[in-house]
């Protein structure tokens, strides 16, 4: 007899559940309307690439004013209207740079005939990568797009830019291979000069590209992913916007 009153009981709440709650989950399934845990653990397949986000505010590409390797100042406002991507790097490294650079001058050749595609390498060794080092830093990489700057200047400024301004973190390491210690990541940067990135499996912007595994080496010894194939995808998806 417990038995069959226990079936009763359970048959009653599941039927006041179907009663409540289903014609509510189908109106916000008709209407689109979800909150915003709903969209926790659901992938945007939507395609458009995220804005990076910092106190509610869509962020930018900080101010700076530097010199390339042509001896010519360059600011933010010399990026205007084109899609770009960041790096931070030395010339003396004797680790992650050559790897990162090889893999930006494959994206450059993807992209050689759009004018409105550019790099900015900021050295994070401003005392030794002057105009002249860089100029020959690039002439021995191939580096020939007009709007891949190689930028030096004040070393205050170059490390505000990258631990601040973009949160892409270097610091002067006397233990580190070459004395310098910086992330290897890319930041992309669309035509109104706003950081965007693809977000992951789980609707969260990745923020920045990994930039030293090669599209051909697939991943690393620790099993991480390249990212190179996906960066050319989304620098793409902003020229096209």
């Amino acid at each position: 007899m417990k038995n069959k009153y226990t079936y009763v009981w359970v048959s009653l709440i599941v039927l006041i559940f179907g009663i409540i709650f289903i014609p509510r989950i189908v109106d916000r399934i008709q209407s689109g309307t979800v909150v915003e845990n709903d969209r926790m653990n659901v992938k945007d397949n939507s395609g458009a690439l995220s804005y990076i986000e910092f106190n509610g505010e869509k962020r930018r590409v900080p101010t700076f004013s530097l010199v390339n390797q042509d001896s010519l100042v360059i600011t933010e406002k010399d990026y205007r209207g084109k899609v770009y991507v960041v790096e931070f790097f030395f010339t003396t490294c004797p680790s992650i740079c050559p790897i990162m650079n090889k893999n930006l001058v494959e994206i450059q050749e993807e992209f050689k005939d759009f004018q409105n595609f550019g790099v900015a390498s900021f050295t994070i060794n401003p005392e030794y990568d002057t105009p002249t080092v860089l100029k020959k830093y690039a002439e021995s990489y191939g580096i020939t797009n007009i709007d891949w700057h190689l930028l030096t200047g004040s070393h205050e400024e170059i490390y505000d830019l990258a631990n601040n301004g973009f949160n892409i973190f270097a610091a002067q390491t006397p233990n580190a291979p070459g004395g310098f210690e910086h992330s290897g990541l890319f930041a992309l940067i669309d035509k109104k000069g706003f950081i965007r990135s693809r977000v992951d499996d789980f609707g969260n912007p990745i923020i920045y590209y990994r930039g030293t595994i090669s599209e051909s080496e697939g991943e690393n010894e620790q099993g991480e992913k390249e990212q190179i194939a996906i960066l050319k995808e989304d620098i793409k998806k902003l020229l096209e916007e």
